[in-house]
């Protein structure tokens, strides 16, 4: 009878302990990375690896018809998205979206193999004179 009460006791001591401890106010100390701002500061990269993300997200098409029929139309933007997410953020994620990780290192020497768009060649590039030649429109 004896242990029985002492083990009602005990059991009833647990429970209101973790009621207690349950129910305690939490310090909200302003110790730096505690508060929104300071979290946002920290992964302030964080914005540009999801954009980088969707952006390779948008170009799988290119990436699969690369993979599979050899075809070389991958854009800058695919590139530099494939670049930010493998090299800066997440290093396996386009193992994680289901390529090995011998075509990520495919894609990744493509896309640094390939040159940079170059700012001086654009769409609105002068014509030669007197040439009955213009340059399409940017669509």
């Amino acid at each position: 009878m004896a242990f029985r009460d002492l083990f009602l006791l005990l059991v009833l001591v647990c429970c209101l302990l973790a009621s207690v401890a349950s129910a305690r106010q939490l310090s909200s100390s302003g110790k730096p990375g505690h508060t929104l701002a300071a979290r946002l500061d920290d992964n302030r990269g964080f914005a540009e690896c999801w954009n980088a993300l969707n952006e390779l997200k948008s170009c799988t098409d290119e990436i699969i018809l690369f993979l599979v029929k050899g075809q070389t139309d991958i854009d800058s933007e695919c590139c530099r998205s494939i670049e930010i997410v493998t090299r800066s953020c997440w290093p396996t994620m386009l193992a994680s979206l289901g390529f090995t990780s011998e075509e990520s290192n495919i894609l990744r020497g493509y896309c640094d193999a390939s040159p940079a768009p170059d700012p001086v060649a654009s769409a609105d590039a002068p014509t030669l004179a007197g040439s009955p030649v213009s340059p399409l429109p940017a669509v």
